[in-house]
């Protein structure tokens, strides 16, 4: 099944023209910077805003089809909304929050997410009784899930809803996310500017610029995009990876298993699972040999695919290590030189274990 949009909308001096689909379930995030069109776009799939032209379909159901005239109303596409502020009502408590989001359900729809699990996956329980005035920012936007949840969407909209948290409260919040992510086949468009959350979150990321779009793909793909380091600056450029837990080796240390390379990772999990790491093209040194006699734990063969000019006096180079796992590297031009890099060059890769980023998938891999 498939998330397909097609929109155009005109809104003063700005001007939206975005065409992308996605596979669904899984979470797809709208990224850019401020100001880019993410919130626009959301509105105009949820039908809070019209569309000048455009059409939107989930699987074979189509809910906007400008050249038909048609554009079904927002009470009627059973899409669930959530803002920065998780506007709830404030003379309902958690409780009544939740029951109007149930209530929200056509009469005879089915309602596959139940009630107990949705308090339970949001840890809800405790605070059934309270008002929204006597919860923190993370639970509020919690409550506000779970009645967006309640409703029973065919998708889920996520405008920006850690961008009014603290970092503490961001934390609090994540996790929960991610098991939305992994138990319910529910698709998520999930906007964002903070790419570690997209990093977190995100099976598939579109890459927004004034209205437009830069690159969408899979989020291992578009990490290494020259347009995504344009916004997210030098020292966030980096490779995604995602590969499988295979053992713990002696001193307690995760191995997986990324294309044809195992890496080891700083971050427990059980065997079979997966895991998305993220390297920084900043942490990863080359090397014309294999080097010993390191405390580096990751020492991986790789052949080089690109070496192209950076900011700076620096090159970046793509490197292949094996069933299109790709790493970047960012290192000095004279560097690249003594090493005489180029593409087909069989090199070594070394990366620290405590480098690498993890995020651990709930589902483990199929």
């Amino acid at each position: 099944m498939m998330l397909r949009v097609q929109l155009r909308k005109r809104r003063g001096d700005f001007s939206l023209d975005v065409n992308f689909h996605a596979p669904v379930p899984g979470i797809t995030a709208l990224f850019g910077r401020s100001g880019c069109g993410k919130s626009t776009l959301i509105s105009l799939i949820a039908g809070l805003l019209s569309p000048d032209h455009g059409r939107v379909q989930i699987g074979e159901e189509v809910l906007v089809d400008s050249d038909r005239g048609y554009e079904l109303d927002a009470r009627h596409r059973r899409i669930g909304v959530v803002f920065q502020d998780a506007r709830l009502f404030p003379h309902f408590s958690v409780l009544g929050n939740l029951q109007y989001g149930a209530k929200r359900l056509p009469r005879g729809q089915p309602a596959p997410i139940g009630f107990d699990d949705v308090v339970t996956m949001l840890g809800l329980g405790a605070l059934l009784q309270r008002r929204p005035h006597e919860l923190s920012g993370g639970e509020k936007q919690r409550v506000a899930l779970g009645r967006a949840l309640l409703a029973q969407p065919r998708l889920l909209l996520l405008d920006e809803p850690l961008a009014s948290l603290d970092l503490a409260r961001r934390e609090e919040v994540l996790p929960y996310l991610e098991k939305l992510r992994d138990a319910l086949a529910i698709p998520i468009v999930y906007v964002s500017h903070q790419f570690d959350e997209v990093l977190r979150l995100a099976t598939r990321v579109v890459l927004l610029d004034a209205g437009r779009v830069l690159a969408d793909g899979e989020l291992a793909a578009v990490s290494r995009h020259p347009a995504l380091r344009e916004i997210v600056g030098p020292d966030a450029v980096g490779a995604v990876m995602t590969g499988v837990v295979e053992r713990v080796d002696e001193a307690g240390l995760t191995v997986m298993r990324v294309g044809d390379a195992e890496f080891v990772v700083d971050e427990p999990a059980p065997l079979g699972q997966r895991i998305q790491i993220q390297v920084l093209a900043r942490d990863v040194i080359v090397a014309a040999s294999r080097p010993s006699g390191l405390s580096v734990r990751n020492v991986v063969s790789a052949r080089v695919v690109s070496v192209t000019p950076d900011v700076g006096r620096a090159v970046l180079v793509e490197l292949d290590v094996g069933r299109t796992a790709t790493l970047l590297a960012r290192i000095t031009s004279r560097a690249s030189q003594e090493l005489e890099l180029s593409a087909d060059r069989q090199v070594w890769v070394l990366i620290k274990a405590v480098s690498l980023r993890g995020h651990v998938f709930s589902a483990p891999a199929r």
